[in-house]
């Protein structure tokens, strides 16, 4: 009992529960200090017991633990993730009641408990800490039946002093309970799972009784020059009796001293130190150059040592732009949420290395920690490989925009920024302009500025996103530049930019972004602040499209610093289906309404964190290495903001493509001294540019890496291009296959019309004057599709991609574009010795509205056995829509016909624009599965553009088809896909499992596609990429292989 007495009162505030009290975040906690574990600690990760109740009522009593059915949990860990509860989805929207700080009376509530036991080594009167990394929402502590303290923020750590609590000599129990919702739940609505519990490490901690280093804040400092260096170093001691501090700084590989310096001691306090460095090596993204920093207390006994990897960089505004070390920086970013496709947030640290070593590997540069602090360890990962971090707080309230805008019924089509001069003043006044939340957004950046101090990676504070602005963050950012003016501090809500160091935007078009660079803040041509964009590109499933056209606005607008893809990865949570395939889960597949469904699968990575093609066409736009050919030349563009071009090596290629590849020249370059910024030029050897070819040819220049680093291996291609040094001198279409010719036959019966030669059948439908079969030597080339009669048909749609579905998948369901049928209105047979045309005139058109195509269509038939259709005439008439997904057939292939080569961009999906990242060449592949883009959320994808020919072969007879267009002369050119589902199979597909392969090989030949572009989120398809809705013309042939 007397323990008991020794703990705090079960609530702070009589009349409401801790949690639901937006005045009491922390109870008895530790400051907030420098991420640091020490040697003398235990991690007490792993197997907990575990009990949830339904209310935080029902949980078990802290103090009377006989008779509680325990399970047991893994920690760190999500409950909703082993088996108790469920994952909940949403993106904007509350979950809960909208009534803060109040929560909803169903407050799922887990009880944990574990054992520990002081390790008999440390010292007897040391101080004893519990440290908990990540716990979500809130939670009450016991150690052995005392309560110790509480805490809130889930992103952020809590740490309290337990030694008065704790037996040394004998087994001791720390309770846990853990509140699912809480006041903080209100401004912890980012875009992720709803997943709660103890989802980062916890430890005991042991720290000296009567001398130690609390705290410490390293900054360094640059002269006029960004030459020699100052190291700041504020250290916060306790001791006891008088004693020195030193400060060492060293060599981190070799241990050589290069700067120290030594002060006396008398009273525990902040102690301040400055070592002046001459010539340190910088540290940027680009080249992230480490030196060790020793910290020791000599007062007492013992002395007492701490570490902390430091670099040399000083941020600023100069120019009215983010430079570093005095140089603008260009940021290549992306937003990164911490997920793990089996736990959640709990994410392994080996697993978040990954993510990082992908960033570096695929030219990324920044990093976003969206949208609250990562864990800790991740930092010093970042401090390591480089990469520039803007590092943000564990607050976003985007909710209550919903709970003002519902109500107005404002249409979703009105622009943002409209929509945001309607409600966000609104929203604001829950929490962000209630100052009854003033010490709560205090706490959340607090919290983050003093973990994440150390870490020179981090040269921007966020102070959230999506929380709209008012005086708390106004608060937040006082706090942050006082406490550390070294670093700028970003926030998208404030969009006057009023206090931030920068202006912020999400999505903007390429448009709206160049007139703010020119307007926004400019007086008399200057402006004092450059813009960011927070998120772009918004990553959701086919796309990003536009990269090339952000990147070339932010070449050509300096002001325009870059900015953050949105986002990473999918958030997908694996799910095991009972007598079925399991799949990656998205909002509503766990039952949790409301929900925003596939708004969670927006990455460049799929669930599993594999790269999805548009990290590959990211990593192409953003390559930090220009070229331009010209006279024999490649001019080199160093894009890098530091580092000069010496660590590439660089070689070339010519090749010559047609049926096959011939490989002209290869051979290495010699770069030039490049300096960051600037241009230069190598020369291709001479003699590798006068080759003899009558096809087309393409120079390929590779930089690869000169030597293996933390992040990359010797020879990883950084930067390429290829340059077309010669047309074709004769059209692709007349490279005919070697076929012998026969006499042509013509049998009609019914509505059969069959049209033979001596090893080849081709039967076209009378009544609908199309093509139903084509058979080679006896073997089935072409079927009848059961839907429509027809082996090829003119189509116009596809399945949709997640950037269609808020505007242009609804825009042409409403024309029909997805259900056209064809009408005959007339057949004509022309026959001479060598061949037969059928022209049919056609009307393709949908039900219920009034517009369709006026078609001619003429099939001709060789004495070879070829297939030419030559759309003659393709007019849209009546009331069409202004644009429609491809303009093209369908080719209802058989399924025997796996193996596929082709000519033309490759070896991934290319659109209009999302097709920097692929090469041309004659690619292979023994499978039409593996054409297939296997995205989450099944859509729209395997698209190969700028393609000259595609074969399609069966491996045991090696019967099949070749496919050239013929109108274009030599530069004819054409889209295709193929792939083993149907359109209307893909489009219905929730997940992969739903995907059932069709007894047919599904072909697209296109003469027109559209982009893709991001109006998922964001911009739609470029006005000149979309496939507009007019008369067109043009004539591919299918020759027998």
């Amino acid at each position: 009992m007397t323990l008991i007495s020794r703990g705090i009162s079960p609530q702070e505030d009589e009349t409401r529960p801790d949690y639901a009290n937006e005045a009491v975040f922390r109870r008895n906690c530790l400051p907030t200090r420098s991420y640091y574990i020490p040697e003398t600690s235990v991690l007490l990760n792993g197997s907990w017991d575990f009990h949830l109740a339904s209310t935080p009522l029902d949980a078990p009593n802290a103090n009377s633990l006989n008779g509680v059915a325990w399970g047991k949990l893994n920690v760190p860990g999500h409950w909703q993730l082993q088996g108790h509860g469920k994952p909940w989805y949403t993106n904007v929207q509350y979950p809960i009641p909208i009534c803060p700080p109040h929560v909803p009376t169903e407050n799922p509530t887990g009880t944990y408990r574990h054992s520990f036991y002081v390790p008999k080594t440390w010292d007897a009167d040391s101080q004893l800490r519990l440290r908990f990394d990540g716990v979500d929402s809130a939670y009450h502590i016991w150690v052995n039946g005392v309560l110790v303290g509480y805490a809130q923020g889930s992103r952020n750590p809590s740490e309290f002093d337990v030694t008065e609590f704790v037996n040394r000599a004998a087994s001791n129990e720390v309770v846990v309970r853990v509140y699912q919702w809480s006041d903080g739940t209100y401004i912890e609505d980012q875009d992720q799972w709803w997943l709660s519990g103890i989802f980062r490490d916890v430890h005991l901690i042991a720290f000296p009784k009567e001398s130690r280093i609390e705290d410490w804040f390293l900054r360094t400092d640059l002269d006029e020059k960004y030459e020699n260096a100052t190291l700041h170093a504020t250290v916060d001691v306790l001791v006891k009796e008088k004693g020195n501090l030193t400060v060492k700084l060293t060599e981190l590989n070799s241990g050589e001293v290069l700067a120290s310096t030594k002060v006396s001691v008398e009273q525990s306090g902040s102690v301040e130190l400055q070592l002046h460095v001459a010539s340190p090596k910088k540290w940027t993204a680009e080249t992230p150059y480490l030196y060790q920093t020793e910290i020791s207390l000599d007062s007492g006994s013992k002395p007492y040592t701490v570490h902390q990897r430091i670099g040399f960089r000083k941020v600023e505004l100069k120019d009215g732009l983010l430079s570093v070390n005095g140089k603008p920086i260009r940021l290549r970013g992306v937003n990164r949420h911490e997920h793990h496709p089996l736990f959640g947030r709990a994410v392994p640290m080996e697993f978040a290395k990954k993510d990082l070593l992908l960033m570096k590997a695929h030219n990324i540069n920044a990093l976003r920690c969206s949208h609250q602090p990562n864990n800790p360890k991740l930092l010093a990962l970042c401090d390591e490989i480089g990469l520039w971090v803007m590092d943000e707080a564990d607050l976003e309230c985007h909710g209550f925009y919903e709970a003002i805008a519902r109500p107005l019924d404002i249409p979703e089509e009105v622009d943002y920024d409209e929509r945001k001069k309607l409600t966000f003043h609104k929203a604001a006044k829950y929490t962000s302009n209630n100052p009854a939340w003033k010490a709560a957004y205090l706490d959340r950046m607090e919290s983050m500025v003093q973990r994440d101090k150390n870490h020179t990676s981090v040269i921007i504070w966020s102070l959230g996103n999506e929380a709209f602005y008012g005086d708390n963050q106004k608060a937040m950012y006082e706090y942050g530049h006082r406490v550390d003016p070294g670093r700028l501090i970003h926030y998208e809500g404030d969009v006057q930019a009023e206090t931030a160091d920068m202006y912020s935007y999400m999505y903007p078009t390429v448009e709206r972004m160049v007139k703010l660079a020119k307007e926004e803040g400019v007086k008399d041509g200057k402006f004092e602040k450059p813009i960011v964009l927070c998120e772009y590109a918004h990553a959701m499933g086919n796309g990003p499209g536009l990269l090339e056209d952000y990147e070339q606005a932010f070449r050509d607008h300096p002001r325009l610093q870059g900015g953050f893809i949105w986002e990473w990865a999918n958030h997908g949570l694996w799910k095991d289906v009972e007598g079925g395939a399991g799949y990656y889960a998205y909002g509503g597949d766990f039952g949790d309404v409301p929900n925003d469904g596939t708004f969670v699968m927006d990455g460049l990575l799929n669930s599993k964190h594999e790269p999805t093609p548009g990290l590959t066409e990211y990593k192409k736009v953003i390559q930090p290495v220009g070229f331009e050919f010209s006279g024999g030349k490649v001019t080199l563009e160093n894009r890098y903001n530091f580092s000069d071009l010496s660590h590439l090596n660089a070689t070339f290629k010519v090749e010559e493509f047609s049926n096959e590849t011939r490989l002209l020249a290869t051979g290495t370059l010699e770069l030039p001294t490049v300096q960051a910024g600037e241009k230069g030029t190598v020369e291709i050897p001479a003699e590798a540019l006068k080759f003899s070819s009558q096809k087309e040819v393409y120079l390929t220049v590779s930089l690869t890496l000169k030597h293996s680093t933390n992040w990359a291996q010797v020879g990883h291609e950084v930067a390429w291009t290829q340059h077309r040094l010669q047309h074709s001198k004769a059209p692709t279409g007349q490279v005919v296959l070697d076929r012998p010719s026969s006499d042509i036959r013509v049998i009609s019966k019914g509505s059969l019309i069959s049209v033979s030669g001596d090893e080849f059948v081709f039967d076209f439908d009378r009544a609908r004057g199309g093509l139903r079969n084509w058979t080679s030597n006896g073997q089935s080339i072409l079927n009848a599709d059961v839907k429509n009669g027809f082996a090829i048909m003119p189509s116009f749609w596809r399945p949709g991609t997640d950037n269609d579905v808020p505007h242009s998948l609804p825009y042409w369901r409403r024309y029909g574009v997805d259900n056209m049928a064809s009408q005959l209105r007339s057949l004509v047979i022309e026959s001479s010795a060598d061949k037969v045309v059928l022209k049919a005139n056609m009307y393709i058109a949908p039900p219920v509205v009034e517009w369709g195509w006026d078609a001619q269509i003429d099939y001709t038939v060789t004495a070879a056995g070829a297939l030419i259709i030559d759309v003659a005439r393709l007019t849209p008439t009546g009331a069409f829509p202004k644009h429609i997904p491809r303009i093209g057939f369908n080719i209802h292939a058989s399924k025997s016909l796996e193996q596929v080569r082709w000519l033309g961009l490759g070896p991934g999906e290319s659109y209009p624009d999302k097709k920097s990242s692929q090469k041309v060449g004659v690619w292979q592949v023994d499978s039409v599965s593996s054409l297939h883009t296997p995205y989450d959320v099944p859509q729209e994808n395997g698209n190969r553009l700028e393609t000259r020919w595609v074969t399609l072969v069966d491996t045991h007879s090696h019967a099949g088809i070749r496919v050239t267009r013929l109108d274009g002369g030599a530069d004819a050119e054409f889209s295709w896909a193929a792939s083993r589902f149907s359109d209307e199979v893909i489009h219905a597909a929730a997940h992969p499992p739903d995907l059932v392969e069709g007894d047919a090989t599904y072909l697209r030949i296109d003469a027109k596609v559209a982009g893709v572009g991001t109006a998922a989120c964001g911009p739609g398809v470029r006005e000149d990429l979309l496939v507009k809705t007019e008369e067109v013309k043009f004539t591919i042939q299918l020759e027998r292989i």
